[in-house]
């Protein structure tokens, strides 16, 4: 079992940034593939960015150029760097982890799940 637990969020203005981390705890993860995902109220939860094992990263279009995710897999770690944010990034994000190989962008993929923490940005 692996167990995620993401911080860092909060209330900002449009163009402010924030940064989330997700830490790790449990089972060996440093070959998982781990993501973002996000859900607005009354939307579907959607993906936001993946990294590999290796440091590959992945983003969905909406936030390519203004987010960026890293990870630390000594420190067992994930980060969401998240620039230039819009009301429209409000949303609880959650931190996922794949046990298996490859960096898919689809929720089901995802083996384990954070909390989430809530990024409310106003305008």
């Amino acid at each position: 079992q692996v167990q995620l637990v993401e911080s860092g969020g909060g209330l900002v203005q449009a163009g402010d940034s924030l940064r989330l981390s997700c830490t790790a705890s449990g089972r060996t993860w440093s070959n998982y593939a781990m993501a973002w995902f996000r859900q607005a109220p009354g939307k579907e939860r959607e993906f936001v960015a993946a990294i590999s094992w290796g440091g590959s990263t992945y983003y969905a279009d909406s936030v390519k150029g203004r987010f960026s995710i890293s990870r630390d897999n000594g420190r067992n770690t994930v980060w969401l760097q998240m620039n230039g944010l819009k009301p429209e990034d409000t949303a609880v994000y959650c931190c996922a982890a794949r046990s298996d190989y490859g960096v898919p962008t689809r929720e089901p993929l995802y083996d384990y799940w954070g909390q989430g923490t809530q990024v409310t940005v106003s305008s």
